[in-house]
């Protein structure tokens, strides 16, 4: 049985990253294509939620992914774009342009702040 690590590496750091993003993928794509009396709300403002929502996708596939960086963009903006297209499948849901660009404007925060993050790790972490 392999040992564990006794201390935090950047290793770990990535496949965590990793997790979580494929994680708030999935509770993007439920929560976006459930009827909107399911959707749950944590703030009061939709917007609020769009931007925290996809800064979290873009921070965690940035700091998991961080040597395919212009494929982690790509799969935020084509998530954004897609998932806002897909409302237009649930009778109760509407797709909105100004939605899909508070999506974007998210992302492309969250993968800023990830490269700023692989920045850090990479001075402060053992490899």
């Amino acid at each position: 049985m392999p040992a564990i690590p006794s201390t935090f590496d950047i290793d770990i750091l990535r496949l965590t990253a990793r997790v979580l993003g494929w994680l708030v993928l999935l509770a993007i794509l439920v929560v976006t294509v459930s009827p909107i009396e399911a959707r749950p709300v944590i703030a009061d403002s939709p917007n609020f939620e769009r931007l925290l929502a996809y800064g979290l996708l873009g921070l965690f596939f940035a700091m998991g992914y961080p040597r395919h960086i212009w494929l982690v963009l790509l799969v935020v903006l084509a998530t954004a774009a897609g998932f806002e297209a897909a409302q237009y499948l649930s009778p109760s849901r509407h797709a909105r342009l100004m939605d899909a660009l508070v999506k974007i404007g998210g992302g492309m925060l969250g993968i800023a702040a990830g490269l700023v993050v692989n920045f850090l790790a990479n001075r402060l972490l053992p490899s």
